[in-house]
Formats: C-alpha cells, structure tokens, sequence
C-alpha cells in the first residue's frame, strides 16, 4: 500500500457525528433534537429558500458550471462591506469565496505555510487551523487560552523569522469568548510585516458587545489579513457551503492560483445572495440566539454548572466530570451535543422547545 506523507499521517482527522436518522434507528430513539453543530435553528431565510426554487423550477441552467467569478455575489457583499467600513471601498476584486470559509482556510494555508514554516493559534480553538497546518508539512505553534480567551500577547510573543500565519477565531470556537478591539490593536501593533492574520469571523453576526474589534479597518490600512465569515451560521445555509474572505488584492491573487474553479456552486451563490439582503432573517435569528442564551443561563445557575457567557450561538461548559459519558446519557435522551475535550461539552443554542429539553436531559443525567 501507498504510504502517504509522514506530516499527513499524523494528522488526527475531524470526526463527523452520525445523520440524526441513523442515531434514532441505532438507539431505538425519535425526536432527536441536534445541537452540536452551531447550525441557525430558525433555519434559512424564506427569500433564500425562495431563490433556490426559482432557480431549479428554471432549470436550464442546472446543466451549466457555476459563474467561477462570483460576480453578483461579489459585487453585493461589496455593497453591504463598504456600507459598514467607515465609508472605505471593498472592491470585488478583494472578496474571495470559497465551499464554505472552511475551504479558505484550507487555500490560505496551502498558499503562505510550507514544510517548516510556523503558526500560530490558540487551543483550545478550531481544530482545521492545525490540521491545515500540519497537511501542508508546516508546524503549529500553540498557546493556551487566557480566561478561554485568545491569549493575543503570548500570541505575539510566539511569532518568530519562521512564522508566516497567525489564525485568530473572533468570537473563539469552541469558547465563544472574543478579543475586544484595545487587545487587538495592540496585538495588530505587534505582527511584523509578512506575516497574514486570519481573523476567523464565522459567528460575528451574533456579537452584541460594543467592543468587538472593526477588522476592515486594518484591511483598509493595507495590512496583510485576511477576514473570513460565511453564510453557514446566521444565515442558515450550512448545506449549501458558502463563504467569503476579505483581503487585500495582492494576497487574493495568490490564494487564488490555487482555488479550484467552480468551487461554489450555482444554488449556493443565490441563496447566499438572496440571503444577504434579508434583514428581517438576521434580526429573528438574533432575538431566538439571545433568548436562548438568557434562558439556558438561567438555567445552569440553578443548577450551578459552570459554563462561559457567549458572543455566539453556543455555550461552552467546563465540567467536573467525563464529558463523553455526560455526552452518551444526552444522547440515550434525545439530544446531541458535543464533547470538545475530556470535561468540556459545547452546546448550540436551539429554538425555545430544543433548549428545554436540552435542560430536562441534562438535569436527568447530572
């Protein structure tokens, strides 16, 4: 058999849960509710939804390749970022899209990190980072959480002549805790030239407090940084796999020689497109997210279970016990969640119904 490369063999691959309906049959269980993955429970907005009919009823183009530019989808996301960058221009031109901004994760280390080249993140925080990094022969520098916080000093004190990336998740998966604007421009004040910042910015839809740190300020400035969001979490439309960077054109140009073609398709870019105009959506998905968190705070203070107060649409809880048993008792119950170390458990925050059973599972299991 083929060997494959020593650094690719180490990696520890991300491990998937099961389809809901397969964990029913295998458990002998209905009515699972999942909250594991961070996914919108509102769901996708109606003029999405409304997008992708119109746009299958049609049905000529289905046999055509995606628009490999992303025009209309470029030029509205340039729209709207601009709308909100203190007046400065985001050209389309500096917006790359990507399967999800998993997948841009994945080019802007293939681009700027080879063997032996460093970066550098924090852990515990989202587990592609490192194995994106180890997959390109790279070595990932990791420094401990600060509070569950992104540690940014240590971070800066990591970098060293070999460091070519530093990945920053604002708010942090799995925490769900951000670094507020005075600590990252310190921390900005740090980072020598050639070194790319990957802000990380997946859930920054939900962050309510008034510090979170403007990121385009620094791409107006000409840093080297790259800012990825997506239409996975707020905007409902995880399946579809959509996202977005923003960065300077020269960085884009790389990133984009590696970029496969087509590599977002057709259904994607309208319902993305159709999505980004549904203000009404985002405000709904934001008062379920925050009462959903007031409630399930509520709640594990009665209990007195430790947990972190969020900027996203999860909670992350340090137990005092096994997290994969507390998982397994859930699990018998009806209720995914996800185990994200050996006493820690990560929930998303779900409709009204899905949060109080989550809370009549765990009470049963503690």
């Amino acid at each position: 058999m083929i060997k494959p490369l020593e650094y690719v063999s180490r990696i520890n691959p991300y491990v998937p849960g099961k389809p809901v309906k397969e964990l029913e049959r295998e458990l002998g269980i209905t009515e699972c509710i999942k909250l594991a993955s961070n996914e919108n429970p509102v769901g996708p907005s109606s003029k999405a939804v409304a997008a992708l009919k119109a746009y299958i009823e049609n049905g000529g183009e289905l046999c055509r390749y995606p628009d490999g530019s992303g025009y209309y989808l470029k030029n509205a996301l340039s729209q709207k970022l601009s709308s909100f960058s203190g007046g400065a221009k985001v050209g389309g031109e500096e917006i790359i899209l990507g399967n999800g901004s998993n997948e841009l994760l994945d080019i802007a280390t293939r681009t700027f990190v080879g063997p032996g080249d460093e970066a550098v993140m924090a852990s515990p925080s989202f587990v592609v980072y490192s194995m994106g990094v180890q997959s390109s022969g790279g070595v990932a520098r990791e420094t401990a959480l600060k509070d569950y916080t992104h540690d940014l000093s240590a971070m800066a004190d990591a970098i060293t002549p070999k460091t070519k990336v530093v990945f920053i998740a604002n708010p942090n998966n799995p925490t769900g805790t951000i670094n507020k604007k005075s600590e990252f421009d310190a921390f900005m004040k740090r980072v020598p030239d050639g070194v790319l910042v990957v802000m990380d910015e997946a859930y920054f839809e939900y962050v309510r407090d008034p510090e979170y740190p403007d990121t385009l300020k620094y791409f107006t400035e000409g840093r080297d940084i790259l800012i990825l969001r997506t239409f996975s979490k707020i905007y409902g439309l995880a399946s579809l796999r959509i996202g977005y960077g923003v960065a300077k054109r020269e960085i884009l140009e790389e990133m984009n020689k590696i970029r496969e073609p087509f590599n977002t398709n057709s259904l994607a870019q309208e319902a993305a497109l159709a999505a980004l105009g549904d203000e009404a959506h985002l405000r709904y998905s934001l008062e379920v997210n925050e009462e959903g968190k007031r409630f399930l705070y509520r709640e594990f203070d009665e209990l007195r279970l430790k947990y972190v107060p969020t900027e996203a649409n999860f909670i992350y809880i340090p137990l005092d016990r096994d997290s994969k048993s507390l998982f397994d008792n859930l699990l018998r119950k009806g209720v995914i969640v996800r185990p994200v170390g050996p006493k820690e458990l990560r929930v998303t925050v779900g409709l009204p119904e899905e949060n109080r059973r989550f809370i009549e599972a765990l009470k049963a299991s503690l």
